[in-house]
């Protein structure tokens, strides 16, 4: 079942392609399309593919399968609903959110006022991303992301770019949100400064994160975690991507603040995250408990928890 839901998500996705690339796309075998995690656009260059093991081409040799600029104007035209300027806010942050639970990446030429990005033009590249959901997935961690109190430890999950941390996080934010017959639901407050988490449209989240989750969409993490502090009393505050000085300040000031943290950073394990050093103060502080470590093996995603409690200090840089 959860092979042909992948399949199906991929063929949704292809469908938002413009119509003379769709048939290309569709071409490809079930386990690449089941493996597919992104559509990518370049101008005067064939339609590709990425999957973990790298991109492929949709359609060798053929000239058909070519990118037009007039195929990245169509088709940002249509996933904005010919209404660019409704989706001038994201879209000049280099991305678009798109109905039916999808993120389109975008490049081309920036368009500069007062020394920020106020827009993008010219477009030479698009990336389609295929936002995918495995229910089920976290609730084997569960149990061992409790404290001695039962209650759920502030827990970052690691992994290479590409290991699988977005759909791993979501659905332990909806274990978080729903509870279960041993644990009673929590409040989760959503910090989702590029709209990758719930991937929301209209105000909607268009992936499934509980009935007691909140999301403030794209909102930087470093001023979104003090507003939803002081504004929607969360248990619970998860984000993605923690990448900057100021996001590990925010975390800091919430964890004294009694929250629980969840988390994701880019790190094989817990030895290279120790040897990190914009992370220093979040473990010296013991802001996170609990690791959960992704890692593949073969075409399989493991994950296993580790203690981030007694972690050693980090070397003098």
């Amino acid at each position: 079942m959860e092979k042909r839901t992948g399949i199906a998500r991929y063929e949704e996705a292809a469908m938002l392609l413009p119509h003379r690339l769709r048939r290309f796309a569709l071409a490809l075998n079930d386990h690449q399309k089941e493996r597919a995690e992104e559509l990518r656009l370049r101008t005067r260059r064939p339609l590709t593919v990425l999957t973990p093991e790298g991109e492929i081409t949709a359609a060798p040799g053929q000239q058909d399968s070519v990118v037009t600029a007039e195929d990245l104007e169509q088709m940002v035209s249509e996933l904005t609903e010919y209404s660019r300027y409704a989706s001038l806010e994201t879209l000049r942050c280099g991305y678009l959110s798109v109905r039916g639970g999808f993120r389109l990446g975008v490049c081309g030429t920036t368009v500069l006022r007062d020394g920020a990005v106020y827009n993008i033009k010219d477009y030479s590249a698009l990336s389609l991303r295929i936002v995918r959901e495995w229910p089920g997935t976290a609730e084997p961690l569960m149990e061992q992301l409790s404290g001695a109190d039962g209650g759920f430890e502030s827990t970052l999950i690691l992994s290479p770019p590409g290991g699988g941390k977005t759909t791993l996080l979501r659905d332990m934010i909806r274990c978080l949100s729903m509870g279960d017959q041993t644990r009673a639901p929590l409040r989760v407050a959503v910090i989702d400064e590029r709209s990758e988490i719930a991937v929301s449209a209209g105000g909607c989240a268009q992936t499934e994160l509980g009935n007691h989750t909140d999301v403030l969409d794209a909102c930087p993490k470093a001023l979104g975690i003090p507003m939803v502090l002081r504004a929607m009393n969360p248990q619970v505050i998860a984000v993605d991507e923690i990448t900057t000085q100021s996001d590990c300040a925010a975390a800091c000031a919430a964890a004294n603040c009694g929250v629980s943290l969840l988390a994701t950073i880019h790190a094989s394990g817990v030895e290279e995250l120790l040897q990190k050093p914009l992370y220093r103060d979040l473990l010296d502080a013991k802001v996170f408990r609990r690791a959960v470590v992704l890692e593949r093996d073969g075409e399989e995603r493991r994950a296993r928890v580790e203690p981030l409690i007694c972690a050693p200090a980090l070397p003098a840089p």
